[in-house]
């Protein structure tokens, strides 16, 4: 199993629940995060005034998927969220040695 996880752009979400859904992924978490990459946060114009917005408002969405759909959901998470703007995320991808479903106690795949 393959545990994927994406900082995307918040209005890019429902094209990459769309693609992640065509796959057959069947579930997904979605939190709101802050952060900065190499843009640093960005300056905004309130009322006259320019102010430094330090942490930049962005979703991390988490996915654990079979081995042999990893490859593909990148490549999906990855068409779906790109802008070609500066900003657009990174996708982190890391093995999962075991998933366990707290309601029916099955393992691995079959947990998912």
């Amino acid at each position: 199993m393959i545990k994927i996880e994406a900082i995307i752009k918040p209005f890019r979400l429902s094209e990459v629940q769309e693609a992640l859904l065509a796959l057959g992924v069947q579930g997904m978490t979605v939190v709101e995060v802050k952060g900065f990459g190499r843009q640093k946060g960005h300056v905004e114009l309130y009322r006259g005034a320019e102010y430094q917005v330090n942490f930049v408002p962005k979703l991390l969405v988490i996915a654990v998927v079979l081995d042999v759909l990893a490859d593909q959901a990148v490549d999906a998470i990855q068409k779906a969220a790109v802008t070609g703007k500066i900003g657009d995320g990174k996708i982190f991808v890391s093995r999962i040695d075991e998933a366990v479903r707290i309601r029916t106690k099955e393992t691995g795949p079959e947990a998912l």
